[in-house]
């Protein structure tokens, strides 16, 4: 993977307890479709003990029409604000930003935030990716130019924020495969890209997946 910046050598993924070393790695198998251009990204410095991070941009026609950041956080201590997992403060949390242009006229549309919040749930049922304590928003976000710029079409985008807990299979192994690639066809989907059709395997290429 592409790694842009440094981070503290405590804080990385490469260091740092075997369980998050193990979470992280799951990030970094995902795979993606062609599209979806993801790197590695210096990760949050304060929220937590330990923190890995993934950016990644839909790409069509060499157009970028969306963008994303997926992080792993890591506690060992557990944190209570991370939702409870058997009974024990959450360890792990995943935080999501999705950015992605959308047709103007759908702006005023008032199920908009329902559609955008869907998106995100059906991806994590339907990579089988389990986890607790879902919460986030949706934004819709209008340009107008004016003066110099009024001859200049307006643009609009939704923007999805989002965290959850992922939760361990009762043997105890985390896989945060499944999460990461939910996260990725909540890019691709956010940017219109037509769903895979059933029975149909990708195979992301060099250029879509650098982190492969």
């Amino acid at each position: 993977m592409v790694v842009r910046g440094e981070s503290r050598p405590t804080a990385g993924p490469e260091s740092g307890p075997a369980a998050f070393r193990s979470a992280a790695e799951g990030m970094r198998a995902a795979t993606f479709r062609p599209e979806l251009l993801v790197e590695e990204m210096p990760a949050p410095q304060r929220i937590a003990p330990h923190a890995a991070a993934l950016s990644a941009d839909v790409t069509v026609d060499d157009v970028d029409v969306a963008t994303g950041r997926l992080i792993l956080l890591h506690d060992p201590d557990g944190n209570d604000a991370w939702g409870t997992v058997r009974g024990l403060p959450g360890m792990f949390r995943l935080v999501a930003y999705v950015r992605a242009d959308i047709d103007v006229e759908h702006i005023s549309d008032p199920l908009l935030g329902d559609v955008g919040w869907s998106w995100l749930v059906d991806a994590l049922s339907g990579h089988g990716a389990e986890h607790v304590a879902a919460a986030g928003t949706v934004t819709r976000v209008a340009t107008e130019s004016y003066g110099g710029m009024a001859e200049e079409d307006g643009t609009a985008q939704i923007e999805i924020r989002a965290s959850w807990t992922p939760v361990a299979s009762d043997s105890g192994d985390l896989d945060l495969g499944p999460h990461t690639e939910a996260w990725g066809e909540l890019l691709c989907t956010a940017a219109g890209l037509p769903p895979v059709p059933e029975g149909v395997t990708v195979i992301p290429s060099r250029r879509g997946q650098r982190g492969a």
